[in-house]
């Protein structure tokens, strides 16, 4: 595997994980948080990691799959990898409570109205936010840089669709940590190093794999990446976005991410 592809597949991951950052500037820059904005782009999100994951990605992995087994092996073996990947992520959930879980993600308009914030409180949530988005984010890094590595295009589109749905992890993290200590600088730090949880993990999988990657795991990989994207997608973005605008405005974006990928792919084929 030549030098240039693993740093693109590197440089990709760097981008989704860090774009956590955007998340924090967004709290803490702007005068007016625009929710529907935000609810709009995770719908799109989400439109864009399901589409992608049952269209392309898991088909991808019955065809990698297919050069080593036979066809109906191909398919099992690809739905079980796609579940597991859900239910790496599903423990992950299981594991973190939910006060401290992105997942379960708290509107930043009931940090601004509270007019006693209990500043420990409001560090210890912010605190544990960054942990816990770091250990989630280490399966989403994984997951792109190997995608990335088989497939750089698809690795494009897969890393671009994690780092709109990383905008809000980031508010999650910024939000009370600035509400707390009051310095912007602190909070956008934090925030920002949560993310950095996706190269790590990127790096650990490519000293993990490298030496026994093949089309076997390439589509095991696929499998296991689509599943994590369509976990998120109902778990985090869907439920984020009702929670953050209109319902209308999150199916809106969900179709248009839907449409704008079949159309890409499209293009691309």
């Amino acid at each position: 595997m030549d030098t240039t592809t693993i740093l693109v597949a590197l440089g990709l991951t760097l981008f989704a994980g860090l774009s956590t950052g955007i998340g924090s500037l967004l709290g803490l820059i702007s005068r007016k948080f625009n929710p529907k904005f935000l609810a709009g782009a995770l719908g799109f999100s989400a439109g864009v990691m399901v589409y992608v994951s049952l269209v392309e990605i898991f088909s991808k992995a019955r065809v990698s799959l297919s050069q080593t087994f036979t066809v109906k092996q191909s398919y099992g073996l690809a739905v079980i990898a796609f579940f597991v990947g859900i239910a790496v992520l599903a423990v992950i959930d299981r594991l973190i409570p939910s006060y401290e879980n992105p997942h379960e993600m708290k509107n930043v308009h009931d940090l601004e109205q509270d007019k006693q914030p209990e500043k420990k409180k409001l560090m210890r949530m912010g605190l544990f936010s960054a942990l816990a988005i770091g250990i989630h984010n280490f399966p989403e890094g994984l997951a792109t840089f190997m995608a990335a590595l088989a497939d750089p295009k698809l690795g494009i589109s897969i890393a671009i669709a994690i780092a709109i749905h990383n905008i809000p992890e980031g508010l999650a993290v910024s939000a009370p940590i600035f509400y707390a200590t009051q310095s912007r600088r602190k909070a956008f730090f934090l925030s920002f190093s949560s993310g950095l949880a996706e190269p790590v993990g990127a790096l650990v999988g490519y000293f993990l794999f490298r030496s026994f990657f093949n089309e076997m795991t390439a589509g095991l990989v696929f499998a296991g990446v689509a599943g994590i994207m369509v976990y998120i997608s109902l778990d985090e973005l869907l439920p984020t976005a009702e929670e953050y605008g209109e319902h209308h405005i999150a199916i809106g974006g969900l179709v248009a991410g839907m449409l704008v990928m079949a159309i890409s792919l499209f293009l691309f084929m």
